[in-house]
């Protein structure tokens, strides 16, 4: 059994702007007049029903778990929120909790050919984390299945490259240039 640690950001080869600030995540957003027409509503909403208002205002985020905020659709910060007590406007406010602990996936046998046309059935596991929360959710729809996707693809990928001998004698060298390989 091949056991791999898949570190940093999932890449493709999909071509994409960076979330940052070429993408409009700035801090000073403009809402247009219907935004901000919300955002006063979404106050005096606050203010009126201050004591209740609190139960869906105040969000807690626990130590292993960041918050990414989005403000009318738009991210509010490129950095997420937390751990700890953070603030929610009402109505116009919405928020994504991540986990950030360390996550397994049990690849399923992969009948994989090797450079010597061997057939070898091979399983593996994936310990993996997000170290960018925004990031994670912002530009991956999916970034645990994304994870599981990509292991079993570099898996096929790195072991097509070797023939049978070296993936029964070099399997820890296999195991590290498996964890870095960043493209496919």
């Amino acid at each position: 059994m091949a056991t791999m640690e898949l570190k940093g950001s999932i890449t493709s080869n999909i071509r994409h702007k960076p979330l940052g600030n070429v993408d409009g995540i700035h801090d000073n957003a403009s809402y247009g007049v219907c935004g901000y027409f919300l955002l006063g509503f979404s106050a005096l909403s606050l203010i009126l029903f201050f004591p209740f208002s609190l139960f869906w205002s105040i969000k807690i985020v626990q130590e292993y778990e960041r918050s990414v905020i989005f403000r009318l659709g738009r991210i509010k910060s490129s950095k997420a929120q937390g751990p700890g007590l953070f603030f929610l406007m009402p109505c116009v406010d919405t928020f994504i909790k991540v986990d950030l602990r360390t996550f397994n996936f049990n690849i399923p046998p992969q009948e994989i050919l090797t450079k010597d046309s061997v057939t070898v059935v091979v399983d593996a596991v994936i310990y993996a984390r997000i170290y960018d929360a925004t990031v994670a959710t912002v530009n991956i729809k999916d970034a645990r299945a994304s994870t599981c996707l990509l292991g079993a693809t570099t898996l096929r990928t790195m072991l097509g490259t070797v023939g049978l001998s070296e993936v029964l004698s070099d399997r820890e060298r296999i195991d590290r240039d498996m964890q870095v390989c960043r493209h496919i």
